[in-house]
């Protein structure tokens, strides 16, 4: 991504192992010129940089991140990711052969210490130097590699621990130290114990990633194209816009396009949510990834890789697991505290106990204090629940574009809705059709105009139009204007047409003049009865109340259309009124539980529409929307004042749910912006969540979820904090005065489990099922 003179890339890190770490590559790479900005995640274990290509490169960034300690296993993920999954399969392999390796040894060393047999001493030194050199060594490097970039982590900590034991336990070979410092058991022990830990956490880890995994999963390969009037098979990354595809039955759809030749069922569950197929023939879109069923097709590629739906939904969970809400500020603000705390602990209990209780027991106090110390389950308490609820978020076809939402789902007082598209389903229909000109004429020019314009009513009309198998085309508007939430206006064969609502007839062409032609034509009908029934039998259409009542006052048929809930334009010609038409939007069927669900749990409801007052009030009525919080009437641009007013109002936060493109500003002004969208509108959509099922109660499933995953992200805090609060004063030895001592072992184990236990709860977020 190109922002400028910024360029964007993502870089896998391995090697990281607490939040420390973490902190100390973005620590370092932002104070580096040319590096705009850096956000590490410890979870994913890779870092999203921006930089400027001029000052500094990929390959400088990268050998600044190795130089601190780290391994960088691929940039620019997406391209590489079957290298860095074998990279990581590899390493887990390794870190569990040294468990296997450091375990074995542990038993054969903790067995001698209690055997007589001579030259104990000697042997245990030398049967501890193999797994030392093995297990223990590469937490030792690490720790070495830390303190010569003058960063704290928790390398440092065991290596100390680690190394004090085998130190002493040199010593007491030598004879320097009694014969109770043999610790060579204990520091083998602990290597293999946080070896095993470690395996465990990045095996846990794994598991938080899977959604992203199954998203990957879902892409083609290869994809058959027709070159030269042949089939070739190619690589997907080579597929251009404009190829012509070959997909045949149980095959995957390559890339978004749009089929030229051939009928089948597609199953697109992986997107829509629905498990039944959809039909596609000629002319329907197909989205990458999605299974042909049953026939052959042929598509045209419309949307070739990052431009496909399936990438941007992948790239949209990928920065969202990356980015940082707000409360992880206070486990990150701990962090960089903590080690040097847990330092002074360890000397000060060491030197409490050395006069207390001797040498030998002030040892075992520092060993164990440093040892159970526990950073990593601050630092995963955040990212690992964000991880796992935004792909759980993936599956459900919740897509939270940025984790920051969380801060604020606690505390959502207002969920605001715009209605076309949203409450309702966005497909207007021509109801109604009342005017005195021939229908099919009147309804031509009418369709003829409205061509111009992409508005969902102009749809409707342009829709009613080729029911009526009207042609429309090849016929040109001169001086064609819209005017934003009024109406457009032109010139069809020579005549002005209008049409609009009440206000945009009274602001062009006045309210006498509107008066004057409603009189002229009621004379005009009071004097040709007969002429007016014949009409009227012939161009009214499914609306007989208003046929009954036709004397022509359009301002009063407009009135009643509306009174039904239902949108009325007002068409005129030449300046004179000549109809007016009723359309409906439908309302849609999870509205109303919807409406019902988010009040029940506190949420006040608002609706905004640029519809008349009555029809908005109808609508708002029958979803459960109080009246005193519908805004009709209001103008595109006039939506996001409304939202920034409701906040102003309200003790909480405000959410807006809208069609994320007409209403892009309002989505930018609230709290949090929830984009509802089917399949291919994910690319414009502007919200911070983006529900691509298109289903009015995935907001309340969002909300559910955010909730749910906010509080799992303090439940985690809360256990890495309880953690630490009550294990590093048992380790230093509160508890001796009955009898209770943390040996190191125990406390390397503790240390383990802390890590595990935030992985496992925040696992749990797998399985929520928010509606």
């Amino acid at each position: 991504m190109n922002i400028g003179d910024i360029m964007n890339v993502k870089i896998k890190i391995f090697g990281m192992t607490c939040a420390v770490c973490a902190k100390t590559i973005e620590k370092v790479l932002s104070k580096t010129d040319g590096v705009n900005s850096i956000t590490v995640n410890l979870v994913d274990e890779s870092a999203e940089v921006d930089f400027n290509p001029d000052v500094i490169s990929i390959e400088e960034i990268g050998k600044k991140i190795e130089k601190l300690g780290f391994d960088v296993v691929g940039i620019g993920v997406d391209e590489n990711l079957e290298d860095v999954e074998e990279h990581k399969e590899l390493e887990l392999k390794d870190k569990l052969h040294r468990v296997i390796v450091g375990a074995v040894f542990s038993v054969i060393l903790y067995s001698m210490m209690y055997m007589d047999i001579p030259y104990k001493p000697c042997l245990a030194f030398l049967l501890s130097l193999p797994p030392l050199i093995y297990v223990a060594m590469p937490i030792f490097k690490a720790g070495f590699t830390s303190l010569k970039t003058k960063s704290l982590n928790m390398d440092v900590m065991y290596s100390m621990g680690m190394g004090v034991a085998y130190l002493s336990a040199i010593m007491a070979t030598a004879g320097i130290l009694p014969k109770d410092f043999m610790f060579y058991d204990t520091t083998i022990m602990l290597a293999t114990l946080l070896t095993l830990g470690r395996y465990l956490e990045e095996r846990a880890k794994g598991r938080t990633s899977e959604a992203i995994k199954k998203l990957m999963g879902l892409k083609p390969k290869t994809a058959k194209i027709i070159k030269d009037g042949k089939e070739a098979e190619v690589l997907i990354e080579n597929v251009k816009i404009g190829d012509i595809i070959v997909v045949r039955p149980g095959e995957k759809i390559p890339v978004d396009a749009v089929v030229v030749e051939g009928e089948s069922y597609v199953d697109e569950s992986m997107i829509t949510g629905e498990p039944v197929p959809n039909l596609k023939k000629s002319g329907d879109m197909v989205i990458g990834g999605t299974i042909n069923i049953n026939g052959a097709l042929r598509i045209k590629a419309e949307k070739v890789g990052k431009d496909t739906l399936l990438s941007q939904i992948i790239e949209l969970v990928k920065n969202a697991q990356s980015s940082k809400p707000e409360i992880q500020g206070l486990a990150d603000k701990v962090v960089s505290y903590f080690i040097p705390t847990v330092l002074i602990i360890a000397l000060i209990s060491a030197t409490y106990w050395y006069f207390l209780n001797g040498f030998l027991f002030a040892i075992t106090i520092l060993i164990s204090v440093l040892v159970v110390a526990c950073p990593c389950a601050l630092g995963l308490a955040t990212p690992t629940a964000i991880t796992v609820g935004i792909g759980r978020g993936a599956e459900l076809g919740i897509l939270i574009k940025d984790s920051r939402v969380f801060d604020v789902s606690d505390k959502l007082n207002a969920m605001i809705f715009d209605k076309t598209g949203t409450i309702t389903i966005g497909k207007p229909e021509v109801m109604d059709i009342i005017t005195d000109m021939d229908i099919d004429e009147f309804l031509r020019m009418m369709a003829i105009l409205e061509s111009n314009s992409e508005h969902p009513i102009a749809n409707a009309i342009v829709k009613k139009a080729l029911e009526r198998n009207l042609d429309i085309s090849n016929k040109e508007v001169e001086k064609f204007r819209a005017i934003s939430g009024k109406g457009v206006i032109g010139f069809v064969d020579g005549k002005g047409v209008f049409i609009g609502n009440k206000l945009f007839i009274e602001e062009y062409m006045g309210n006498n003049n509107k008066n004057n032609n409603t009189d002229d034509k009621n004379n005009k009908n009071n004097n040709e009865d007969n002429d007016k029934n014949n009409r009227s039998n012939k161009n009214k259409t499914n609306n007989e109340d208003a046929e009954n009542d036709n004397n022509h006052n359009y301002e009063n048929i407009a009135q009643k259309l509306e009174n039904d809930g239902k949108t009325t334009l007002i068409v005129a010609v030449d300046g004179e009124i000549k109809g007016v038409i009723g359309i409906s939007d439908k309302i849609k069927e999870d509205a109303k539980e919807t409406i019902k669900a988010l009040q029940n749990m506190g949420i006040n409801t608002y609706m905004i529409t640029g519809d008349n007052e009555k029809t908005a009030k109808i609508i708002g009525k029958n979803v459960g929307i109080a009246e005193n919080n519908i805004f009709a009437n209001v103008l595109p641009d006039e939506k996001a004042k409304i939202v920034e007013k409701i906040r102003n109002n309200v003790d909480g936060y405000v959410g807006f749910v809208g069609d994320g493109i007409n209403d892009a500003p309002a989505l930018s002004t609230a709290d949090v912006g929830v984009a509802i969208g089917g399949g291919t509108d994910i690319a414009i959509e502007s919200g911070n969540v983006v529900l691509i099922k298109n289903r009015l109660k995935d907001v309340v499933g969002f909300v559910r979820l955010s909730k749910r995953i906010l509080k799992q992200i303090k439940l985690n805090i809360f256990w890495a904090f309880a953690y630490n609060l009550m294990l590093i004063p048992v380790a230093a030895g509160v508890l001796y005065p009955y009898g209770i001592v943390f040996r190191p072992e125990l406390a390397a184990f503790a240390m383990t489990l802390s890590s595990i236990t935030v992985v496992g709860l925040s696992l749990l977020l797998k399985k929520i099922q928010p509606l």
